[in-house]
């Protein structure tokens, strides 16, 4: 049946635990990055423009408590019925003094419709000082720890200009297992210099990680970003995919992933008026429901050839 999952989805697994619809509700908190305040770096990562996913309503200007009103607001005409985790999206969110940062996230948590919090942050910005936040403050609500790993290889992550490695990875992942966070990552698919074994070898190394959840995106070069200008200047640095051939990458991706990962999403959707190349004209869901029947039709499923070895 088509409806039967072959891989663990995130939407599932949020009915499941909180017996209703969730929605997240991005915040722009005025966070910054060390490889944009010249901590470790300069200019960013190549392929980042934050402008891509931050909705209109998130403006750093605005308060967190307006920003969640507004964006509640906004989801609530769709469902009127369900629940809300605070997402702390733009930049590097746990990029601040420790007292910024409990400010912030309790302030989030104050909203009487916020059940919890998803903080995306960067493996070598994440304190012992800010685990223990944290984990004190998941003894009442749902907080979701997002890592952006964008690749497994440390000659990738200094290509783009990611100024960490992927040890600082596995050391982040470590220190934050057993403090009753749920961990997520996020991976890059199509990144400059790598082979399709390179993107595959991703899955057998995040299944090395105490990882609960991850997030799979295609690379996307957008305006305003150094790969936008790389793009221009020399279109052979990259090597995307037809729509098809990402389909199957992603399938064989599952197969080798750990069976208890659960999958956020497969896909990125940049805004049209920002998107350069690829234009796939493919939604997430729509990537969500090819994948799912790409999975039956080679009658093969999440975690088929893992190997915890």
């Amino acid at each position: 049946m088509i409806d039967e999952k072959k891989y663990n989805d995130f939407s599932t697994y949020i009915r499941e635990k909180f017996k209703c619809r969730v929605q997240k509700v991005s915040i722009n908190a005025g966070f910054t990055c060390p490889n944009k305040d010249g901590t470790k770096g300069v200019g960013g990562c190549t392929y980042c423009n934050n402008n891509t996913f931050n909705p209109d309503y998130c403006k750093p200007i605005k308060s967190i408590t307006q920003q969640l009103d507004e964006g509640i607001n906004f989801f609530s005409k769709k469902y009127h019925s369900q629940k809300y985790l605070a997402y702390f999206q733009a930049y590097t969110n746990t990029y601040a003094p420790i007292d910024q940062l409990n400010s912030m996230y309790s302030e989030a948590l104050s909203h009487k419709d916020i059940i919890g919090l998803v903080i995306a942050t960067r493996p070598d910005s994440i304190s012992d000082d800010v685990l223990c936040l944290l984990q004190n403050l998941a003894k009442n609500f749902f907080i979701k720890l997002e890592f952006g790993l964008e690749s497994t290889k440390n000659d990738t992550l200094k290509l783009i200009n990611r100024c960490q490695t992927h040890e600082e990875a596995i050391d982040a992942f470590n220190r934050s297992k057993d403090r009753g966070l749920y961990l997520g990552g996020h991976l890059i698919l199509g990144l400059p210099k790598e082979s399709r074994n390179d993107m595959l070898n991703h899955a057998r190394e995040v299944s090395k990680l105490p990882i609960n959840s991850l997030k799979i995106h295609h690379l996307q070069i957008v305006k305003h970003t150094m790969m936008a200008i790389q793009y221009k200047n020399d279109p052979d640095f990259f090597n995307f995919f037809k729509f098809d051939e990402y389909i199957d990458l992603v399938v064989d991706f599952l197969e080798i992933l750990r069976p208890d990962i659960v999958i956020e999403r497969f896909f990125s959707q940049s805004p049209q008026r920002m998107l350069i190349f690829p234009k796939y004209g493919k939604k997430n869901f729509e990537v969500k429901h090819l994948v799912q029947k790409r999975l039956i039709e080679r009658r093969t499923f999440q975690g088929r050839f893992y190997s915890a070895c």
